[in-house]
């Protein structure tokens, strides 16, 4: 019995992220999805790939000789659909206003992507707030945004929703929070809070703890001061895990938590002008969402030229 394509990307995921959990995270399926993979893989080489333990995980002298190979494989599946899949025929231009975060932890990966599968297709990326990228596609400067369609407020936008991230609790390793057997707003209101600026994170946090405040000790506008801050012991804090990596820059541990509270999740999609045809390059990009993250597109709200 061979491996399958799945096992061996979450394998890859596995090891890179250190964490079954984490590299659940940025795979959007479950843990036990990613757990039953690795528990596959080890069955059919009958010996463990990976070991356990409080911090998370390391490979075992197995896991370090099959991680070359399997990324590989990967790498020439992918060389290999991308040829099946390049449509050299398309050309044009699609002009997308981006946000902050969806350019630094959504992006890059679509960017390469999409530049396989479209070569003579033009693709331009403007990193905006989103206020800006609203009023510009409002104004036929772009033709899409690439944005947290859970902020769209503008009437005149259409937006579909292609990633749900679930925000969690961020707190250091061992902390106290950490032995409730369930964690409430209530709970982290008195602690040192870490708020987070960049794309409108301050409003988000305000809309979903109600009445409730935290106590904001620092604010900033980088989610890497927030990781070294909250792993360090000094604060929490409360984030999507699209933005979440286990461990800071000095090498701290940062671990997560689900809260009791309902909190919204960090939504992911594109916006556009209400009523504007597709050209056939808006089209390409709108379908090829569509496919990565199995969303079926609905006919009628997708205008055409």
């Amino acid at each position: 019995m061979s491996f399958t394509i799945p096992q061996l990307r979450y394998f890859v995921a596995v090891a890179e992220a250190g964490q079954v959990s984490g590299a659940a995270r940025e795979l959007y399926v479950s843990q036990s999805t990613v757990t039953m993979a690795i528990q596959e893989i080890e069955r059919i080489l009958r010996r463990p790939v990976l070991i356990r333990g409080s911090r998370g995980v390391r490979l075992t002298e197995t896991g370090t000789a099959l991680l070359p190979k399997a990324r590989q494989i990967l790498r020439l599946l992918d060389d290999a659909a991308q040829v099946g899949e390049a449509d050299n025929r398309l050309s044009g231009r699609v002009r997308v206003g981006v946000t902050y975060t969806v350019m630094a932890y959504f992006l890059p990966y679509h960017i390469q992507k999409l530049a396989a599968l479209f070569p003579n297709l033009e693709f331009e990326w403007r990193e905006l707030g989103r206020p800006s990228a609203e009023d510009q596609i409002a104004d036929g400067k772009l033709d899409f945004g690439l944005l947290l369609t859970s902020n769209v407020r503008s009437p005149q936008l259409q937006h579909e929703t292609f990633v749900h991230s679930q925000r969690r609790l961020w707190m250091p390793l061992n902390h106290p929070l950490a032995d409730l057997a369930e964690i409430r707003l209530a709970d982290v209101a008195p602690l040192p809070y870490v708020q987070l600026t960049v794309d409108e994170a301050a409003a988000t946090t305000r809309r979903y703890w109600g009445d409730q405040r935290p106590t904001v000790f620092v604010e900033t506008s980088s989610i890497e001061a927030v990781r070294s801050i909250v792993a360090n012991g000094n604060g929490v804090t409360i984030l999507s895990d699209m933005v979440y990596r286990p461990w800071s820059l000095e090498g701290k541990r940062v671990q997560t938590a689900v809260l009791g509270d309902p909190i919204p999740d960090m939504r992911i999609g594109l916006a556009w002008r209400r009523g504007s045809p597709f050209t056939p390059a808006m089209t390409a990009l709108y379908e090829y969402f569509h496919r990565q993250f199995s969303v079926p597109a609905d006919p009628a709200q997708q205008p055409r030229d």
